[in-house]
């Protein structure tokens, strides 16, 4: 590993999902407004233009919302790992980490620190397959460099 080296991590097959589906979703809510027209049954109101508007814009606040399954991200160099999930961000020395756990039937896979904690990395999905596999590979590879250096500090001293 050399000392500028970073891994940058994404999920592949929930970002195509998610894009899919939030297209999809802005599409049926457009096709869905353009339906709305006349009265709204045997009472005394009726559709109007806004109602068109609020029902695209409900199809695009849905789509965002499929959207933030895009955002999970694991960035890594010789300092320490970026942990970006659906919600919050983590930014950790390599201190700090005691291992990278990808368990059997687990759906991603997770940081294991010092004070037994597990920080879950989203970006790492088992749904990738053998691409997430290699990116736990190359995590675990930065870690042990990591662990090599402090052995190799504490030798020379």
């Amino acid at each position: 590993m050399s000392e500028t080296e970073t891994i940058s991590l994404r999920p592949r097959r929930i970002r195509v999902v998610c894009w899919a589906s939030a297209a999809v979703l802005v599409v049926v809510f457009s096709l869905v407004a353009t339906s709305l027209t006349g009265a709204t049954g045997n009472g005394y109101g009726s559709f109007q233009r806004g109602d068109q508007i609020a029902m695209v814009g409900l199809g695009v606040f849905g789509a965002l919302g499929f959207l933030l399954f895009t955002r999970p991200r694991v960035e890594a160099d010789v300092r320490g790992v970026r942990v970006r999930n659906v919600i919050g961000s983590y930014e950790l020395p390599w201190e700090v980490v005691r291992g990278v756990r990808f368990d059997r039937g687990a759906p991603w896979a997770s940081l294991e620190l010092h004070d037994d904690d597990l920080l879950p990395m989203v970006a790492l999905q088992a749904a990738d397959k053998e691409r997430a596999v290699e990116g736990v590979r190359a995590l675990r590879r930065l870690h042990q460099t990591h662990q090599a250096r402090l052995a190799q500090g504490a030798a020379g001293r």
